[in-house]
């Protein structure tokens, strides 16, 4: 027999106490993205009603790889609640600089037709920013873990590209941080600007990390890893952020949060990260929610 129970969809969880947002997920552009749990596809129509019911009112879906641009902006389009962070993804960064070394991890990566050079990419995302769908830049950074190191001076080229983009269209930007903890901090302090809205998504440093993103008053968005027993360290961090600095996340369809580990994420389940959220900071999820949404405000604006 078995022992992985079969993967299913999340029931919906109870209504939040507020309003609060996804500030990163990757939203299904097309139906074969759509994972299947019970033997189908939960529809991208159902995945917005459930998340408005539970209380996840905003949402903001990573465009990171050029195919994506356009169909994310129509998405956004078509779902009020929906906006588009849009760049260049570091790991796609290497791939249009023409690098295919085996990464780290295992991974062969394979050119496709659109990995155009890296110039071009670029300018794909600078001449759609000015386009109201988007209200980040994101996600760009550095990752250590899926790309090899003749192919990190393309991420990096392509991580202070997009910081400037973000500086000239005042729009806030989100960092992509993987086995890079100390690159991305050193590439921060050299090229980000002061003042200038930046995000770890899916936050994973540690403690000392949290105290780095205090001082420069750098945003932390925690996803559903947050709940697994495992991370203590990050409860940590989470913890001694000052919470004017916290947001809070899927990255969906990845990292579903416990209880319901193991099955399809998606913008409704974020209500668990919420409420664990309250739990660390020992407070009310009512108080929980009106902080994220400030945060989540202050960050990106309102629509």
């Amino acid at each position: 027999m078995s022992r992985h129970r079969p993967r299913t969809w999340p029931a919906l969880p109870q209504r939040l106490a507020g309003g609060v947002m996804d500030n990163h997920t990757h939203l299904p552009l097309r139906e074969e993205e759509i994972p299947r749990a019970d033997g189908v596809r939960m529809s991208l129509t159902e995945q917005l009603t459930r998340a408005t019911e539970v209380g996840v009112d905003r949402i903001i879906t990573s465009a990171c790889e050029v195919p994506d641009f356009d169909p994310a902006l129509e998405l956004a389009r078509a779902h009020s609640g929906v906006r588009v962070a849009l760049a260049v993804h570091p790991n796609e960064a290497a791939l249009h600089a023409g690098i295919t070394t085996p990464s780290p991890d295992g991974l062969e990566p394979e050119l496709r037709d659109h990995h155009v050079p890296l110039v071009e990419a670029l300018e794909m995302v600078a001449c759609r920013l000015a386009d109201p769908m988007v209200v980040a830049v994101g996600e760009t950074g550095l990752d250590h873990f899926r790309t090899a190191p003749d192919g990190w001076d393309a991420q990096e080229e392509s991580f202070r590209a997009h910081l400037e983009m973000a500086r000239l269209h005042d729009l806030p930007l989100q960092v992509h941080d993987r086995d890079a903890h100390d690159d991305t901090l050193g590439v921060l302090a050299q090229s980000a600007t002061h003042g200038q809205r930046i995000v770890f998504h899916c936050y994973s440093g540690d403690r000392a990390m949290a105290h780095v993103l205090a001082d420069n008053r750098w945003y932390a968005s925690f996803a559903g890893n947050v709940t697994y027993p495992s991370n203590g360290a990050l409860r940590e961090a989470l913890e001694e952020l000052p919470r004017e600095l916290v947001l809070v996340e899927t990255d969906a369809p990845y990292l579903t949060p416990v209880p319901e580990r193991g099955n399809p994420n998606a913008s409704y389940v974020m209500a668990h990260t919420v409420r664990a959220i309250a739990g660390s900071w020992q407070v009310s999820e009512d108080e929980a929610c009106r902080q994220l949404a400030e945060n989540s405000r202050r960050v990106y604006g309102e629509w």
